[in-house]
């Protein structure tokens, strides 16, 4: 005779509302509403000539701004996402971009997704101060239980990305989608809301002045 499996736990949960387009201002870094006007020149000046940037993301390159923002805008209407320009505040201008994606408000699940980091925003604390930035926001304002990160099993640098700013891995989905003609197992990764806790005051512990030398080098890694 087999057990009973467990019975779930009732939660005292109402769905919280979806993100909206916003403005998420860091010491290194704002993020804002994504716009042809205002970031097409500087996002194209980012990542013309870096077609290595296109290798794991679902579209481009591109043969220029005006079709990269086309098309950016033709998939956050398609998905229904939020789409924010990632601007440093040491050049003012856009290096990148991320979204929420996949957003379920009624379960509480939100995915941070199609984010490019121009090489003059890799590896950089404005780079981390948006991931921040962005889980702060799902979490602490919208009320999110479930924040998650998923991206090509193959591509190593955003899994390790995934997982220095505190994501869970927690398996990979096989034969997930089909993206550019080719077969893709996807890895998943999530952050739940009693872990944000821990890992708010780890990033703020990373972003703090204190934690560079003269040189800009980390005293302490994330």
């Amino acid at each position: 005779m087999s057990a009973s499996s467990p019975t779930p736990t009732q939660l005292d949960w109402r769905p919280v509302p979806p993100p909206r387009p916003v403005t998420l201002r860091g010491r290194y870094v704002t993020l804002e509403p994504l716009s042809a006007e205002r970031h097409a020149a500087a996002l194209w000046q980012a990542t013309e000539g870096h077609d290595e940037l296109w290798t794991w993301l679902a579209q481009g390159p591109y043969a220029n701004g005006i079709e990269m923002m086309d098309a950016l805008e033709r998939w956050r209407q398609a998905e229904s996402a939020v789409l924010l320009a990632i601007v440093p505040a040491e050049t003012g201008l856009a290096a990148g971009w991320a979204s929420y994606m996949r957003i379920k408000p009624a379960h509480g699940v939100i995915e941070v997704g199609n984010v490019l980091f121009s090489p003059s925003l890799q590896r950089t604390r404005a780079a981390t101060e948006a991931m921040y930035l962005m889980a702060g926001h799902a979490f602490d304002r919208l009320g999110y239980r479930r924040y998650e990160w998923k991206c090509n099993a193959g591509n190593l640098p955003s899994r390790r990305a995934a997982a220095r700013v505190g994501f869970t891995f927690e398996g990979i989905f096989r034969q997930h989608m089909v993206v550019k003609g080719r077969s893709r197992d996807t890895a998943w990764f999530a952050m739940l809301d009693h872990e944000w806790p821990a890992r708010k005051r780890a990033f703020e512990a990373w972003l703090d002045p204190a934690n560079f030398d003269e040189n800009g080098k980390q005293l302490k890694s994330l």
